[in-house]
């Protein structure tokens, strides 16, 4: 999978979508995905195969666990094996929920 088709299942989710952050963010919920760093495998002094750590970040005004529920969906159907952690930003009065996976190549 690419991070272009990363971005293309994600906005059928029918939630508004940005790579790394909204200029203008939109009224919640809304998602950002971003690359967040490497974990190549390396072999005989090279990098022998990509693997990508990504992050989904899913940002509401409540708990919602539907809107979590499409989200976690998504990500199975697209075989994104994942770890969820979730916190509130007091300063944004938003709850964030970080869906976090890696992807091989692309």
């Amino acid at each position: 999978m690419t991070i272009t088709e990363l971005n293309q299942a994600l906005k059928t989710i029918g939630l508004p979508v940005a790579y790394h952050h909204f200029t203008n963010p939109p009224t919640p919920p809304y998602l950002v995905y971003l690359f967040s760093s490497s974990a190549d495998m390396m072999a005989d002094n090279q990098n022998y195969a990509e693997i990508s750590n990504f992050q989904v970040e899913l940002y509401n005004v409540k708990k919602d666990l539907i809107t979590e529920k499409r989200v976690k969906d998504k990500l199975k159907e697209l075989e994104l094996p994942y770890t969820k952690t979730e916190t509130f930003i007091e300063s944004e009065g938003l709850f964030q929920v970080l869906y976090l996976f890696q992807m091989i190549g692309g």
